[in-house]
């Protein structure tokens, strides 16, 4: 590497790293080289949507479409050969989640493009700004954006998410990608299906907007004070802002009275209501504990037939159809299965994990028989069944035998000395340290006087129905 290279490399990390932020440009630690993420600026009232081919993500067919602020980043990663910029250009790969490989074939072209213009000068800069500022126009995305899955040939692991207008005034290279023609290897398409990338779509753009609240100053029209957005709380029905200690103060007198249906915005006639999330955000444990109660109480009074949306930012509540374990939240159109809350999966069964079983158990067992029909009702007499089962077996197991120390196999001793050998790896070890022995000698840990467990072979041995200890 010559002396200019070398500091013009340096020059351009350095200003870099100036001019972007952490979460925008990471510098690696082993080489020449980094990471950039680069967000888009999306036109206002920007809309990203699918026709009625997703089925099981909005409901019989129709079409889901929502206004983004913010899409998931286009991320850049490089590395810089010894002869940049003087010879070679920068080593890259360019992966995004919402565009096709064809398109992002078509923005490598284009920075190749890019380097071949400004060869000798550095260009990271230029490339990211392109990025930034000019993929919408180049590709030719224009609001709503459609996407589509798109059939791959064999041997191709994921399937691409094709906008309508694909390789159509993107440059060459992009039209060809378009027509099947072989993609550039640096394009990289992160998705794994059409509803995944939904889903990282609203979350991510539920996460910016909230960082961008976050970072503003709101007047807050209880205390008349200004405060930073991360002190706040916005409604999402009306946008009205207060700070969380004024919110904080009011929730809780409202709960204490047991007025659950009134944690209304405090604006003067304004119906907005505040979320469950909101609410759990604000108030501390015992009294959020008596708000759901007495919500869920109320909400089965009422409407048994209600459930809120899981997604963490929305809770809206949703209308559950008789005899249907589908329910579409009106706010986010989420179409989500009201047993296991996860996003809808038609009749597949749903997946409960481990530690979800654990907590249904102890609910079930502490709950009155009310709560115990709702409960079956909610999540099926045979899910609760193996909830039982499964924390029966697991405190049988606990209280009765004791994990090889090598694969961690459950092993019972019935009868028989202290040199146990594991049914699972056949691994010989002690069953009152734990600790593995030898394979040629597995009695020395016994027979040695250092050992601690020397001498100690048949202790605790039954002996005609007695214990016997070799010590006694």
């Amino acid at each position: 590497m010559s002396a200019e290279d070398k500091e013009a490399q340096e020059d351009e990390l350095l200003a870099l790293a100036s001019i972007y932020d952490e979460d925008e440009f990471k510098r690696a630690e082993s080489a020449q080289g980094g990471e950039t993420r680069i967000c888009l600026e999306l036109p206002q009232n920007f809309k990203v949507f699918v026709s009625g081919e997703l089925k099981y993500f909005v409901a019989g067919g129709s079409a889901f479409e929502y206004s983004v602020c913010f899409l998931p980043p286009l991320v850049l990663n490089f590395e810089l050969p010894p002869d940049y910029p003087s010879t070679s250009p920068p080593a890259f790969t360019l992966s995004g989640k919402w565009l096709s490989q064809a398109q992002l074939s078509a923005l490598c072209k284009h920075l190749d493009n890019v380097w071949e213009e400004n060869r000798g000068c550095v260009v990271l800069f230029a490339w990211m700004q392109f990025l930034k500022e000019e993929t919408l126009s180049y590709l030719n995305i224009s609001s709503p954006y459609e996407l589509k899955m798109c059939h791959q040939e064999t041997g191709q692991s994921r399937a691409p998410l094709v906008p309508v207008d694909a390789g159509k005034d993107c440059g060459a290279t992009g039209s060809a990608a378009a027509d099947g023609e072989i993609m550039d290897e640096r394009a990289v398409q992160d998705v794994e299906s059409l509803s995944s990338l939904i889903r990282e779509i609203l979350d991510f753009d539920q996460a910016q907007r909230r960082k961008c609240f976050n970072s503003k100053m709101y007047l807050c029209n209880i205390c008349f004070c200004e405060k930073l957005g991360s002190d706040c709380m916005h409604f999402a029905e009306c946008s009205h802002v207060y700070c969380k200690a004024c919110l904080k103060d009011y929730f809780e007198i409202q709960i204490r009275d047991g007025q659950v249906h009134c944690l209304n915005c405090p604006e003067p006639k304004c119906s907005s209501v505040a979320t469950p999330g909101q609410v759990k955000e604000l108030v501390g444990e015992q009294l959020f504990a008596r708000y759901d109660r007495l919500l869920l109480q109320s909400s089965l009074d009422l409407m048994a037939d209600v459930v809120n949306c899981p997604r963490a930012g929305c809770q809206t509540p949703v209308m559950q159809e008789p005899g249907c374990t589908m329910g579409i939240c009106s706010r986010c159109n989420y179409a989500f299965c009201t047993v296991c809350k996860m996003t809808y999966h038609g009749v597949s069964p749903c997946k409960v994990t481990a530690e979800k079983l654990m907590a249904l158990r102890n609910e079930y067992l502490e709950a009155d028989d009310t709560t115990k029909r709702f409960l079956e009702q909610r999540y099926g007499k045979r899910v609760i069944q193996k909830a039982l089962e499964e924390m029966e077996s697991k405190e049988w197991l606990e209280k009765n035998s004791k994990s090889c120390p090598c694969c961690g196999t459950h092993i019972e001793k019935l009868d028989g000395c202290n040199k146990m050998t594991c049914t699972g790896c056949m691994q010989y070890f002690c069953w009152l340290c734990m600790g593995s022995l030898s394979r040629v000698n597995p009695y020395r840990h016994f027979n040695d006087p250092s050992s601690p467990c020397f001498n100690r072979l048949f202790q605790a041995m039954h002996v005609d129905g007695e214990f016997w200890d070799a010590e006694d």
